[in-house]
């Protein structure tokens, strides 16, 4: 009998190695909630009812396919050109109570874009380690954020011609929901005949993206996004992220070390508050902040938890 409990125990553990984790599974319901649509991947189709009237937390393309609500990005920039010298206070309320409410917690768990490159980046290849540069590069998305998403489209507030540059000349996913999403349905064959030189090099950039994804942790996520840029002005002050606690940190440098994003420290603007450092601390002065939300170290990266118990039991 006990070899029989043996038995499912190994068994369990081997099989358990390759469940999702709790994030990853948030990140797919997350996906699937965003793009609910799936009467349009069969009609090959847009939906434009009363849903798109409201934003998704993450980068999710107003024109894909199975798109139910808008992405923030490009309401904010059509927004913008709209306001004719008025400010989008409808826009940047939403924006505002997105950052205040879970700062860039939306990155690491909300973000369809951002689990398309989780699973690119599970590719085994060599990876391109984090450093003093990454962290001088991450600084760019800020740039893109401001001239793309602000200086552009404000630029054309007079103008009959609408101007969402960062959607219209750089986005990969919109390039991948919409444009691809689009075309890979016969119904639009006759769209493509219509590409032209704009389809290329967004497609350019799509690809340089995702073979970037392959060897830098969230590339895009880090050296480009917007939005992110966007909702990093709120990680210290969001009601969902990752804290420390100072008293009980000893400086020792795992969090950092083993963190993927360019952070100085945990919750800092570069965190998208993934959780995986909790369970590398090893004074647990790392936790999750919120009141009563609560996502345990196990449920993040259910491995993580069973490498560090090993290495305190070699220790002691």
């Amino acid at each position: 009998m006990d070899k029989i409990k043996d038995f499912f125990k190994n068994l369990y553990a081997k099989v358990e190695k390759y469940l999702p984790s709790k994030r990853r599974l948030i990140q797919l319901y997350s996906a699937l909630l965003f793009n609910a649509n799936l009467k349009g991947f069969t009609t090959g189709t847009i939906y434009k009812g009363p849903l798109k009237n409201i934003c998704t937390p993450g980068l999710n393309c107003y024109s894909c396919p199975g798109a139910a609500m808008a992405c923030p990005l490009g309401a904010l920039q059509n927004s913008l050109i709209a306001s004719d010298k008025r400010a989008p206070y409808y826009m940047i309320a939403i924006i505002l109570l997105y950052g205040l409410i879970f700062g860039r917690w939306i990155c690491g768990f909300l973000c369809p874009f951002g689990l398309i490159q989780d699973l690119v980046y599970k590719i085994k290849s060599p990876k391109v380690k984090k450093s003093s540069v990454t962290r001088a590069l991450s600084g760019l998305k800020y740039v893109f954020l401001l001239v793309f998403v602000i200086i552009i489209p404000l630029m054309f507030i007079m103008e009959d011609s609408i101007i969402p540059a960062f959607c219209k000349y750089v986005c990969p996913a919109g390039t991948l929901g919409g444009a691809i999403g689009l075309l890979a349905n016969p119904v639009n064959s006759e769209l493509l005949t219509m590409l032209g030189g704009l389809f290329t090099w967004k497609f350019v950039v799509l690809a340089v993206v995702l073979v970037m994804s392959v060897f830098s942790y969230r590339f895009f996520c880090r050296f480009i996004c917007p939005l992110g840029a966007l909702y990093s002005l709120f990680n210290k002050i969001s009601f969902i992220g990752i804290t420390y606690d100072k008293g009980n940190c000893i400086d020792c440098g795992k969090c950092v070390t083993h963190c993927k994003m360019d952070i100085k420290h945990v919750g800092d603007r570069e965190c998208i508050s993934c959780g995986e450092c909790i369970p590398v601390c090893p004074t647990k002065a790392i936790s999750w902040k919120g009141g009563k939300f609560k996502l345990h170290a196990n449920e993040i990266e259910p491995t993580l938890n069973v490498q560090v118990d090993e290495k305190e039991k070699q220790d002691a």
